[in-house]
């Protein structure tokens, strides 16, 4: 079996776009498929939260580039959603006998 990934997130629609949604069908970015370099050549602009993250040259890379974001943004500042304690200081304390 195929491992997950972001691209898989993706729902065509309409024609030359994108739309990122999470398991509940929210919709948390968008890949628009644009004309670049007088019409030479294709890039995937990659947008989340309106703001544009960057442009690729393969959408499973613009994919990437705002699940990535979206992944950032549920966490305090990008970490991980829990400490566990340890960085709170309420984590397990053993004591020395």
């Amino acid at each position: 079996m195929a491992e997950w990934h972001p691209i898989m997130a993706a729902v065509e629609g309409p024609t030359g776009g994108w739309r990122m949604v999470d398991p509940a069908g929210v919709e948390y970015g968008r890949i628009e498929l644009r004309r670049v370099m007088n019409g030479t050549d294709i890039r995937y602009k990659a947008i989340w939260r309106s703001d544009v993250l960057g442009w690729s040259t393969t959408l499973r890379g613009a994919c990437a580039r705002v699940h990535n974001a979206f992944l950032s943004s549920n966490g305090p500042g990008g970490g991980p959603a829990a400490d566990w304690g340890e960085l709170s200081g309420n984590g397990r304390r053993h004591s020395r006998q």
